[in-house]
């Protein structure tokens, strides 16, 4: 019997936006199993907690037919979190040049510490190539319309956070 090929996908995911799903979906009809790594990172002034983020990813991936999706929070060294789950590929999606520069880089930096984990890289959908967390943030903060970039419940969730 082959073995499971499980893969991960990390990000912040604050928030979870369309590219993401589009990414996951992709992603699952390649590997038995996809774990999404939801990444604590306090770093980017998250709009929603690690909890929120993980049950907004949850609720919106469940809906990815034929997929062996899970939904788990991690810190620490990505490849760490890539031995934890049995994970034998990284998944990254790109949108442009710049992203590819610094995927790369990291790319190098995974395989050299962790050789056994491969990194794949998977092109945004052309019509989600421009969509960026930090951009939908911004624009929900002053106002603008997302919903054209987000999925339902995350829409919901972020007007909400954002009225308070």
């Amino acid at each position: 019997m082959p073995e499971a090929k499980v893969g991960i996908y990390p990000g912040t995911f604050d928030p979870l936006h369309n590219g993401h799903l589009d990414i996951i979906a992709r992603g699952a009809r390649m590997l038995d199993r996809l774990v999404v790594g939801v990444a604590a990172n306090l770093g980017k002034s998250p709009l929603f907690s690690l909890e929120e983020r993980v049950e907004l990813v949850r609720a919106e991936t469940a809906a990815v037919a034929g997929a062996v999706i899970e939904v788990v929070p991690f810190t620490g060294l990505l490849v760490d979190f890539a031995h934890q789950v049995g994970a034998g590929m990284i998944l990254r999606g790109l949108r442009a040049v710049s992203d590819f520069d610094y995927e790369f880089q990291m790319a190098g930096m995974n395989a050299r510490i962790a050789a056994d984990v491969e990194t794949v890289f998977l092109m945004a959908s052309e019509h989600h190539q421009f969509i960026a967390s930090r951009l939908v943030k911004e624009i929900a903060q002053m106002g603008g319309d997302i919903s054209s970039f987000v999925p339902e419940l995350t829409l919901a969730r972020t007007r909400a956070r954002l009225a308070r």
